[in-house]
């Protein structure tokens, strides 16, 4: 049986308001940005970007057997004569104007999450809680910015069940634009915290922000709000200004329409009890954290406002796994005993730091073992920067951290506020500390590595695993 393409050329032609050059597929499989993974018959977006044009990249692009390329008018005649091409006034534009023919054709249930943490967490479990359900659609990575909401938009087949879109800001005004393209009917809010502080006076500022998705909710939609946060009230009353029918806080206080009962926190997870819209239910989360616990909340929330099956969402969560930077853990071989490595290299804000600091307190060590830090410099914090780092030391004494290991400038206020005997070394780069960590570390040990992604802490990561083999590979590898 042959699958129905995700657009024929005349529906796209039609959403985007092009013209073909050429002798352009007829029917068009995918949508892709990225000419070194666009597959045959996909069509291929030359969207001109922060550092590259796609538009030197179409050539490569149809050689690997792309249906057509999306290309700007203007830069029409400097392309190939012989290419096949649809020609837009804006191929951004003519990027979301597919994404919201998307929307207009789908019967899909959709959510929209956005928090200054644990936005793709939140999705991930989304994800696999609908997708026992239903077919359920959602971006492979973080694509919540202005190209990555359109595109994950434009890839949504109409017959999808459910549809689950990040939606991420570093300025206000932001999310508006992107919310009113994905119209969900539930909007999330995971959290608000001080990050890109250097755009905003106030976290106060930063919930504003953030309570721009619910401009975009569906006539009787819903929005979850995290109840805990000190903005809790300030985000309802946004949301309500905004039209929302219906809202709902989730968190640890007993009288939010969603909360904990009892949590306890696992090395692989946590188990919970508590109440989702008033109905008792007990559940595991497959991926530790305390953060991942609570928005666990919201995800059972808003799988049942999408008409999911509460029951069998929460039996899903104990499938979630922490994903490459964002909490994935590796047991690692080092002489003749092992340590723990707990990747969130990803990114970090001083909100996602803290979690990420309770995470690995609550990680069990071995025998002689130590809990240790390696944090590089959290960015975007403005003149708030260096206190919001020495601020920190707090929470790693509090937790029973041993050793810090840092990176950066702004680490040199967290390194001058903590004690003596948890010094463990200070670098100016990731790239300096590495020769150092990689002679630190003893059998038992639990290491966590995290900083914002301009501190490139993720090549540390890379270099423990490369340096130490997995207990995987190493059982792999033995004579027995």
């Amino acid at each position: 049986m042959t699958s129905q393409p995700l657009w024929t050329l005349n529906a796209l032609i039609a959403a985007t308001g092009g013209r073909v050059v050429g002798a352009a597929t007829a029917g068009i499989t995918g949508i892709s940005i990225d000419s070194r993974t666009v597959l045959p018959g996909e069509a291929f977006f030359a969207i001109k970007g922060d550092t590259h044009d796609g538009h030197a990249f179409v050539r490569a692009a149809l050689d690997r057997g792309a249906g057509f390329a999306v290309v700007a008018e203007e830069k029409l005649p400097e392309l190939a004569a012989d290419g096949r091409y649809v020609v837009v006034d804006d191929v951004l534009r003519a990027l979301g104007r597919l994404g919201a023919a998307a929307r207009a054709r789908t019967r899909a249930r959709v959510a929209a999450v956005t928090g200054s943490v644990g936005k793709t967490s939140t999705k991930e479990a989304l994800r696999i809680v609908l997708g026992k359900q239903g077919s359920v659609h959602a971006s492979p990575a973080s694509f919540n910015n202005h190209w990555g909401v359109p595109l994950t938009l434009a890839r949504l087949p109409a017959d999808t069940d459910y549809a689950v879109f990040e939606i991420g800001m570093n300025h206000p005004g932001e999310i508006t634009p992107l919310v009113k393209l994905v119209r969900p009917h539930v909007a999330i809010v995971t959290t608000v915290a001080p990050v890109h502080l250097e755009y905003f006076e106030s976290v106060v500022e930063i919930a504003r922000a953030k309570s721009e998705i619910f401009s975009g909710v569906e006539p009787g939609g819903a929005a979850v709000v995290n109840g805990d946060i000190a903005e809790a009230g300030l985000l309802e009353t946004e949301a309500r200004r905004a039209g929302v029918e219906h809202i709902y806080l989730f968190g640890e206080r007993p009288g939010l329409a969603s909360h904990v009962e009892t949590l306890v926190p696992r090395a692989d997870g946590s188990v919970i009890r508590g109440y989702i819209l008033g109905a008792p239910v007990i559940w595991k989360v497959g991926a530790p954290g305390k953060h991942v616990a609570i928005n666990s909340l919201a995800v059972l929330t808003t799988a049942s406002l999408l008409g999911a099956d509460l029951a069998l969402a929460a039996l899903a969560l104990a499938e979630l796994v922490a994903p490459q930077g964002r909490g994935a853990q590796h047991v690692l071989q080092i002489g003749h005993g092992s340590f723990t490595l707990i990747d969130e290299s990803y990114n970090a804000n001083p909100a996602s730091m803290r979690a990420a600091i309770d995470l690995l307190g609550q990680s069990p060590v071995g025998l002689r073992g130590r809990r240790i830090a390696v944090l590089g410099d959290m960015l975007e914090l403005g003149d708030a920067g260096p206190r919001l780092h020495a601020e920190l030391a707090e929470r790693l004494m509090r937790v029973g951290v041993d050793r810090l290991y840092c990176a950066g400038p702004l680490m040199r206020s967290l390194w001058h506020a903590i004690p003596m005997e948890v010094r463990g070394a200070h670098a100016e780069t990731a790239k300096e500390l590495k020769p150092v960590l990689l002679l630190a570390l003893a059998p038992g040990d639990v290491v966590m590595v995290k900083g914002s992604n301009g501190s490139r802490m993720g090549q540390l990561v890379d270099a423990l695993r490369m340096q130490f083999p997995s207990i995987e590979e190493s059982v792999e590898d033995m004579d027995v």
